[in-house]
């Protein structure tokens, strides 16, 4: 889905709450890719929490660091939208012809989106047939406010870059992460430093997406709080021994329990939200990414939890890698899935 639509070459931006994330695909088939160029530059999130001109300076600095050390020499540029800026839905609407649908969606949108339509900027895609009614047919809708996007194009394209698309985040991730040929439903989880996105997907396509307000640093919160420690200390508990009932005599697990606990009630929550959506669509797998796929255990503990089977996914799995890359790439792969999905955008 893009918010503004483009045509040609360009590379993709992930700006996230701790780094700034760019990488440049070149299609080397129908649903394979080559890498190009990335690059990856660390920041605090006070810096990207800060709005003000000095906030945006350094933010600015950041971001030409990351295409700097990249290589990257395109101007053009796909950008992301945090899930928290956004709001992404599925809807029915009666069947029609897509030219029928362009002509009349436009007045029934505000019925859908929780902001006022002169205010906002949207974007929808035809999924096709609903699979719960076959008079009716689905489309998503994303939305953004027009202050926000203007502000964040206008802080873009001061960098010297032409923003040619943006995207909220879990549709991008959506398109990294599922695998091809997936013919049940699927959950994907990608969980970052303060929330997580959520997507459950059907063929190639989200038909639930929402953000959870739990991240790795509720997670370490808790842990800070129950075991008396600091944060880094916290954080580097949670990242090496994970949810294992066995190292540390279980206290790392046992610290953060509650929170996890409140963290699965809401993916089921989400997955009889759906079922009850499609009655006849299981969701038939959990997949994995950010700190979901790094912290130990956290699949078997959605998997025991929900009752569904849980895997890690991989952003990378439709890219060529050069060898040199994979190694440099190893320990921070699993947080590309935004701005990989960006970048396979096809806007030929």
């Amino acid at each position: 889905m893009a918010i503004l639509k483009g045509l040609g070459d360009f590379f993709a931006l992930d700006i996230g709450t701790n780094a700034v994330r760019v990488v440049q695909l070149s299609q080397s088939g129908p649903d394979n890719w080559t890498l190009q160029h990335y690059g990856y530059a660390p920041v605090d999130e006070k810096i990207t929490a800060n709005d003000s001109a000095e906030g945006l300076r350094r933010l600015g600095e950041v971001i030409m660091t990351a295409v700097g050390q990249s290589g990257i020499k395109e101007k053009n540029v796909v950008i992301g939208l945090p899930s928290g800026k956004t709001f992404t839905t599925v809807v029915d609407v009666p069947m029609m012809s897509e030219a029928e649908l362009k002509s009349t969606i436009k007045y029934q949108i505000d019925q859908y989106i929780p902001m006022a339509i002169d205010e906002t900027k949207v974007d929808w895609a035809l999924l096709g047939q609903s699979l719960h009614d076959p008079k009716q047919q689905e489309v998503l809708l994303a939305s953004t406010s027009n202050a926000y996007t203007e502000e964040r194009l206008e802080f873009i394209e001061s960098l010297g870059f032409n923003v040619i698309a943006s995207e909220p985040d879990p549709i991008a991730m959506v398109r990294s992460l599922l695998p091809l040929g997936v013919k049940d439903a699927r959950l994907i989880i990608d969980v970052g430093e303060r929330s997580t996105d959520l997507a459950i997907t059907f063929g190639d396509t989200p038909r639930l997406v929402r953000t959870i307000p739990t991240g790795l640093r509720t997670l370490i919160k808790a842990a800070v709080q129950n075991l008396n420690v600091q944060d880094d200390q916290a954080r580097q508990f949670i990242l090496k021994f994970g949810l294992a009932p066995d190292r540390l005599e279980g206290q790392v697990y046992r610290s953060i329990e509650s929170t996890l606990d409140n963290f699965a009630t809401e993916l089921i929550k989400s997955i009889k939200f759906f079922q009850t959506r499609y009655p006849n669509t299981p969701v038939g797998g959990i997949l994995l990414s950010g700190f979901a796929a790094i912290v130990p255990r956290f699949g078997e503990y959605l998997t025991a939890k929900t009752g569904v089977a849980s895997s890690v996914a991989n952003p990378w799995q439709r890219v060529h890698v050069a060898q040199a890359d994979q190694q440099q790439l190893s320990t921070i792969a699993s947080e590309f899935a935004t701005v990989i999905g960006l970048a396979q955008r096809n806007n030929k």
